[in-house]
Parts: structure tokens; sequence; C-alpha cells
């Protein structure tokens, strides 16, 4: 016999779990499948030194604030403990080891096809965050196989490197963490373009209401960072071309291409690493939900994280309303407005 619920929620990571926490609160019946063994696996499973970019201020998701100092930068597995707790905080019921392998709607309800059965919902949040699939350019492949390659995914630690100098692409938060890491024990060559960095430290509680609540869809300046971060990537926060300098990291045009195996800069230059690290971004990864839900670029179509499709629902998208729907104190507030329009409360508000 099939199962049956109002909602599904696929994700247990902090946009899964801050949607949980409002349906509860609403008395919907729910359930939230991940597919890792434990919640926080997708943050232990990144780079051992890796911060988050953000303070723990607003690192928190609604009801329970993070347990570190305001301004500090928590640390991966601070992360992952602190989903696990949030999820046991407000009992939400969450289902482990349990991938979905295709989302479909028939009938006017929604099948999900697990590993062990299938299970029908009226509506479903896709919370499995946008940017999944690690990216690497298809040249890759055809470069010389004694150059060692990871992404960001697949890059823990400088031990895993070997030596001799490490090309790092790609210039944004991850590529310039991971490579001021390397710096220490290796030479380093950083390429891509710059995309900006903070002028400032951003661990103040100001900048980060100011971006909250201006910096939006809905606002003429939010609308040019959104188009402008779409282009050029999310400024550096806790970096920038001086710090890159001083940790002797030498800054490289953009890498286009290869030559003989080897990595080909825009300038012409070709360049012999020892490896290289593929900071290259995230792509999105949806190619189990069978329903045209996207456009070409495989970019949900939504607003607010409300979908074209009747009664679904993504939360935790780049972007989804603000500048900080990434962040816990934005996904907090894009789950709440998913959740109220799955119960009919749009226009209402409450609290977790």
């Amino acid at each position: 016999m099939t199962e049956r619920l109002d909602t599904v929620v696929i994700g247990a990571g902090q946009a899964g779990l801050a949607a949980g926490a409002y349906l509860a609160r609403y008395g919907r019946e729910f359930v939230i499948f991940d597919a890792h063994a434990r919640i926080g696996e997708s943050w232990r499973r990144r780079w051992d030194s890796l911060l988050l970019f953000t303070p723990a201020a607003i690192s928190g998701l609604p009801g329970l604030p993070f347990p570190a100092p305001p301004r500090a930068f928590p640390g991966k597995e601070q992360m992952a403990d602190y989903l696990q707790t949030y999820a046991e905080t407000f009992n939400l019921p969450v289902r482990l080891d349990t991938c979905v392998r295709e989302l479909t709607r028939r009938d006017g309800r929604f099948l999900l096809d697990l590993e062990d059965g299938s299970l029908e919902a009226d509506s479903v949040i896709v919370a499995t965050g946008a940017l999944r699939a690690p990216r690497r350019p298809a040249f890759a492949d055809e470069l010389d196989s004694a150059i060692q390659q990871f992404t960001v995914a697949d890059y823990r630690n400088s031990t895993q490197v070997a030596p001799g100098p490490v090309l790092v692409v790609g210039a944004g938060n991850s590529g310039v963490e991971i490579a001021t890491e390397l710096a220490a024990t290796h030479l380093v060559w950083l390429a891509g373009r710059h995309p900006g960095h903070f002028p400032f430290n951003p661990t103040g509680p100001v900048f980060w209401r100011l971006a909250h609540h201006l910096l939006t869809v809905d606002s003429p300046a939010g609308r040019w960072l959104h188009a402008a971060t779409n282009d050029k990537g999310t400024p550096v926060i806790r970096s920038s071309p001086r710090k890159l300098a001083k940790a002797g990291i030498e800054r490289l045009p953009r890498v286009e291409g290869h030559s003989h195996g080897l990595p080909l800069l825009a300038d012409g230059r070709t360049l012999r690493p020892a490896a290289i690290v593929w900071a290259t971004g995230f792509g999105p990864e949806y190619d189990w939900i069978n329903l045209p839900a996207f456009d070409q670029s495989g970019t949900p179509r939504h607003t607010r994280g409300v979908s074209v499709i009747p009664g679904l629902y993504f939360v935790g998208l780049p972007f989804q309303y603000s500048f900080t729907s990434e962040l816990g104190c934005g996904v907090g507030r894009d789950a709440e407005y998913v959740v109220r329009h799955i119960t009919g409360h749009v226009g209402s508000e409450v609290t977790v």
C-alpha cells in the first residue's frame, strides 16, 4: 500500500529543517527525507578547515540561535552538529538514508519513487540545495594524467596534494580559502576573475540587517545585486588581493582551455602544475525531478520558492528572495513564506 502524506520535504539541511519547523508549527503532517546517514553529513564532507562565510549571529535557524560568539565564523563540524541539534530540539520527523530517485505528478498528487517503495504527497518542498554538482570544464579530461585534479567537493586538506605548484581555478570564496591554505605548503597560482571583496569585516549585525531587508528581488538595489552576483559571483568575505599577495599567491588570468595536455591561460601561456583544484562552482542537480519546473539552464521557475507547478516548492535557492536567502536568517524567512503558502496562511506570520 502506498503511503500518503500532506507534505514531503526533500533534504535535511538548513533549508529543509527550517521548512520542517514551520510545518510542525502549523500542524501539517509531513516527513523530511535525506539521502545521508546522519544530519549535517554534507557539511562534514567538505574540506577540513572550512569556516562558514557568515558570522554565527546570522547563521542560526528560526527558534534556535547558533551556539557561538555572534561575530565568530563557525566551522563545518559546528554547523553539522547545530543542524542535528535543531532537528532534535523541534522533534522533526527526519528519515535518513532515504533517497528520492524520481519525483513525478499523477492525478493531482506527487509520486515519489524511493529505493524501498513509493509515496504520494499533496505538496513537496525541494530543499536539496540548488548547487550540488561540482563543475569542472570538459577539457579537464584532456589534461596530462600526471596532473592531480580535485574539485571543491573532493579536496579535504593539503596532505592530499602532490609536491609542486598547485593551480586553483576560481577566485571566489572557496577558491581563495583553499588557495590560502595551500600556500602554506605549496607554490600556488590562483586563476580567474576577481569577483570583488568586502572592504570591511562583515561580522557586525547592521550590514546583515540591511542586506536582509533591503537587498531583495523587490528592490532595485536587490535586483541589481542579484544580476551582478549571477555574472561575477559573490564578493570575497575574508580576503583581498593584498592578503593573497602577502601569502605568496600569484594571480593569473582565466583558464580557457588546454594545449598539449597543459592548462592554457587567457593570455596564451600554459602552466605545468602538479595539481589543479577546480573551485569553479556547482551546478543544479534536478534530473530526478521529472516535471516541467525548470528553465533551459536547469534553474527552477518560481516566485519566492513557489514553483510554476502547483504544489511544488523550493527553499534554499541562491537569492530566492534576498541576498541572505542561503543564510540562516534568510532561509528561515523563505521557508516560512513557502509553508504559509502551502497551508493557506499567506499574509500571516508565525513564530517558531
